[in-house]
């Protein structure tokens, strides 16, 4: 049996053996040059609430409320490990160095295509410029491509959010359209990009990152 198992890894092709027989819904930290992604605990709820505090974070994203308190941070810490939707991952960005937590990211599955998740992160202020954004955001598609049966990772952002969608493109992301959606700390809705990430364009720019 192992023999069999051997020759059919060998025979498939390089996109077809980082495909998972079956989706995954562990969420396992992830390490990057600079960074470590875990899952958000209770020593992270001070500066959770502390960077969240801040218009300028609250009004890129959809679904934080503005002012951000620590009751707040405490009822984040407590759904994201209550969560039960199969294939969601909620991370606390935290730098390798110290443990300083920068901020949040996470997927999420898409309701109607099981074939798709969605991105989402966000960096506080004082951290911002830094290149921290992109560094985990690759760490979390990497993970998605190689430990789910996915088809490709959506991400959406504001269209004022510049930095945003600067980072998404980087990542290899291609834009799909635009739309509007909820913003729960403007109150009301608020105009969006979509950009797209398929399997196939993940690996060609996966391969060309390893052969630098």
């Amino acid at each position: 049996m192992q023999e069999e198992l051997l020759r059919e890894g060998q025979s498939r092709s390089p996109e077809s053996r980082l495909r998972p027989d079956r989706l995954r819904s562990d969420c396992p930290v992830l390490l990057s040059e600079r960074l470590v992604l875990r899952a958000p605990h209770e020593d992270d709820i001070d500066a959770l609430a502390h960077l969240a505090n801040n218009a300028a974070v609250a009004t890129m994203v959809s679904r934080m409320p503005h002012p951000y308190t620590v009751n707040d941070a405490n009822d984040f810490v407590r759904r994201a490990k209550d969560n039960g939707v199969i294939g969601k991952c909620v991370y606390a960005i935290t730098k390798a160095a110290n443990g300083e937590f920068l901020g949040c990211c996470g997927i999420e599955p898409d309701m109607e295509d099981a074939g798709i998740v969605e991105i989402g992160y966000w960096i506080g202020e004082q951290h911002w410029n830094r290149g921290y954004a992109t560094e985990a955001a690759h760490a979390l598609i990497d993970m998605a491509f190689r430990t789910r049966d996915i088809d490709a990772i959506d991400a959406r952002c504001r269209v004022v959010n510049v930095a945003s969608r600067r980072v998404i493109q980087k990542c290899g992301f291609q834009f799909q359209g635009s739309g509007m959606i909820p913003c729960l700390a403007v109150g009301g809705m608020m105009p969006v990009e979509w950009f797209r990430l398929d399997r196939k364009t993940w690996l060609s720019l996966k391969s060309w990152r390893d052969g630098r």
